[in-house]
């Protein structure tokens, strides 16, 4: 059967976007409230969110969770958003409290880390009305006791050994919305994909490395 032809266009002050690579695209997707995500891009540097084609974005970052961040970012994307809610040392009623703020700034789904509680769980599931995402790092981790708590989606974060990871929860859960790291490179994405992952998470480059680049093109046309 031959491809499609779809149509590619730019504009005179867009000429490029950040994204992961086109293979990811060949993932099936996870549709949640009917919009279909296939693609989510790690960041929460807003210039980046509001100039990636990526199907959604992933704003987790390594500090207690904040509504001027979540605000932030929705106020800048163009895409659906996952918000942190944090789940570890932002635990119990803060946490719900977060995302009860996640939703309201329009948040697709929350994300609580990978030792958040049951506790914690069953107390964000009772104020949103919006998917709860749990972070999963381990094989070893009770993530079995974290969806029957309440999460709908989880988010494997393993590094290397992710498509094992990946692999592991679809043979326990064959229908459970997985989303993975798929890695920077075309074999590392594949192997996500044929183990099991819904969706792929992207981490895109720096600032400071694509200013490079842009740098060195304005370099390169003085020369």
């Amino acid at each position: 059967m031959t491809e499609q032809f779809v149509p590619e266009i730019y504009t005179p002050l867009k000429t490029s976007v950040v994204g992961p690579p086109a293979v990811a695209r060949q993932v099936g997707g996870i549709k949640i409230l009917g919009k279909k995500i296939k693609t989510i891009i790690f960041t929460t540097d807003v210039a980046i969110v509001n100039n990636t084609n990526a199907d959604a974005v992933l704003a987790v970052y390594p500090f207690t969770p904040h509504p001027a961040v979540m605000n932030a970012i929705s106020n800048v994307a163009t895409i659906p958003v996952f918000n942190g809610i944090g789940g570890g040392l932002t635990a119990g009623s803060r946490s719900a409290y977060m995302g009860l703020l996640a939703e309201a700034a329009g948040s697709i789904g929350v994300v609580v880390n990978a030792p958040t509680s049951v506790e914690t769980i069953k107390m964000i599931n009772r104020v949103v009305d919006v998917p709860i995402i749990c972070t999963v790092v381990s094989e070893r981790q009770d993530y079995a006791a974290q969806i029957e708590a309440g999460v709908s989606i989880l988010n494997v974060s393993g590094a290397a050994k992710t498509p094992a990871i990946v692999s592991a929860i679809r043979q326990q859960y064959p229908e459970i919305p997985i989303m993975a790291t798929g890695g920077k490179n075309e074999a590392s994405i594949l192997a996500t994909i044929e183990a099991g992952a819904n969706a792929l998470t992207y981490t895109p480059p720096t600032n400071g490395e694509l200013f490079a680049k842009k740098m060195a093109d304005y370099r390169s046309d003085l020369v």
